[in-house]
């Protein structure tokens, strides 16, 4: 741990991160942060998903949210990450289609946020602060943060989404899944594709999707995640070979 570490704010911790690019600072922050991820877990407890999964999947957002929060915007760190982390944790459900959806209340204001942000942005000849978004939009500032995040995992991280929404030759991540991989060893269609990775772990799932549709590298994949290049090599491995297994299940 930092010398002082526990003496500054966490505005200011967050400021030395982005000077310094300090891992060891980064680890500190979010260790230093769990509490947020037992927090948002807690409410999704009886959703039928296990706590030490929804764990799982809630610290992938936590990691997120220390990557990409801007202590420059005035935000509270836990107001951005706690719709960052319920947002990871709302993405994972909705993708092994379970019965939690996003209120049309939060989809609307979503797809207000983005068009908000299209004006101030010329308003102000700069990107808006989330302070500036929400009172353009007249909510509350975690409200609006997490408006924001339910859109860009929607548009970013599922797996329907396309890889290249401005192009001609837009394909989702599971098309893209779908076709031949020397990687995987695996030839599917989309729906066989989808559902047999619903079987896996949300740790596994979040393997996969880092390492086959974000085409991160397994050190990359271990330092979003906050384990070894080895660790990830072995959940890789262990992914595969069940995916293996379901689909030779599937055909016989």
């Amino acid at each position: 741990m930092g010398s002082g570490w526990d003496e500054l704010s966490t505005q200011d911790l967050f400021k030395e991160l982005r000077s310094t690019q300090d891992p060891k600072l980064r680890d500190y922050l979010i260790s230093h942060h769990a509490g947020l991820v037992r927090h948002v877990a807690r409410e999704y407890a009886e959703a039928g998903e296990t706590y030490e999964d929804l764990l799982s999947v809630g610290h992938l957002g936590l990691i997120n949210a220390v990557d990409r929060f801007d202590p420059q915007r005035g935000t509270k760190f836990a107001t951005f990450a706690i719709p960052t982390i319920r947002g990871e944790i709302q993405r994972h459900f909705r993708d092994r289609t379970w019965g939690i959806h996003v209120p049309r209340r939060v989809q609307e204001l979503s797809i207000q946020a983005r068009q908000a942000r299209e004006v101030l942005a010329k308003r102000y000849s700069r990107a808006p602060t989330y302070a500036e978004l929400a009172g353009e939009l007249g909510v509350s500032e975690e409200e609006l943060i997490q408006a924001v995040e339910v859109g860009r995992h929607y548009d970013l991280l599922s797996l329907d989404a396309t890889t290249n929404p401005a192009g001609d030759d837009d394909q989702s991540l599971a098309d893209q899944a779908g076709t031949e991989d020397p990687r995987l060893d695996l030839i599917a269609d989309r729906d066989q594709l989808l559902q047999a990775l619903r079987q896996l772990s949300p740790r596994l799932q979040v393997i996969i999707a880092l390492r086959y549709f974000e085409e991160l590298s397994q050190q990359e994949v271990g330092s979003r995640l906050g384990i070894s290049q080895m660790h990830v090599s072995r959940l890789q491995r262990q992914a595969i070979d069940k995916l293996r297994q379901i689909f030779d299940q599937t055909d016989n």
